[in-house]
């Protein structure tokens, strides 16, 4: 489990990726924090660390993980967000991410708002019905507020903090996110199943 703040912008030093799957290696001042079989997000995705290592670490991506999520094509160089599983000592600053993406978003505008920045960007349908106004969500495994909804867009502000701590800082128009709806929305949904087959069953 995460919470949506992120300790460390990583970069991706190698890409090893063949028909069965990938393997990343990637540099991060956490590689000496990590060992081997602990988890941590990659721009929100939850990964298994295989190797560690003092400067850099490795991590294996199944296809199915790459097929949902924005790692897929990811090349030396790129960079990405990077939190460790939460410790039970841990603040839960954030909100609680599993670190389980639920699919890709497409930036649509990016916009200065004073200090701040706005970013809005176009949901999958599937998506749409679990993301709510001023409810969280996370995109690349940052933590943050829905300010807008407006049918399958929304929007999300940035201060500068968030800006200069994550990869969002650099965020441009047609850049896919990873996004991961808010976990208390996918309960009640299934409750809801629940209690409307109960009804019919009746």
């Amino acid at each position: 489990m995460f919470t949506g703040l992120i300790a460390d912008i990583g970069t991706l030093d190698e890409v090893d990726a063949s028909r069965d799957g990938a393997r990343l290696r990637i540099r991060s001042g956490l590689a000496g924090e990590l060992g081997g079989g602990d988890s941590v997000a990659v721009n929100g995705v939850c990964l298994t660390v295989t190797e560690p290592g003092a400067e850099t670490f490795a991590v294996e991506v199944m296809n199915q993980t790459l097929g949902l999520t924005s790692l897929s094509g990811a090349e030396p160089g790129f960079r990405v967000n990077l939190e460790p599983a939460l410790r039970a000592a841990d603040r839960l600053g954030g909100h609680i991410v599993q670190g389980h993406v639920d699919g890709t978003a497409e930036l649509t505008a990016v916009e200065p708002d004073g200090f701040a920045r706005r970013l809005r960007f176009q949901l999958p349908s599937e998506l749409s019905p679990y993301v709510v106004e001023h409810g969280s969500i996370a995109l690349d495994g940052v933590s943050l507020t829905v300010s807008a909804l407006d049918g399958p867009e929304a929007e999300v502000s940035l201060i500068p903090e968030t800006l200069e701590r994550t990869t969002l800082g650099d965020a441009e128009p047609g850049r896919r996110i990873n996004v991961e709806v808010d976990l208390i929305a996918r309960y009640a949904e299934r409750l809801l199943q629940g209690f409307e087959e109960r009804k019919r069953s009746e």
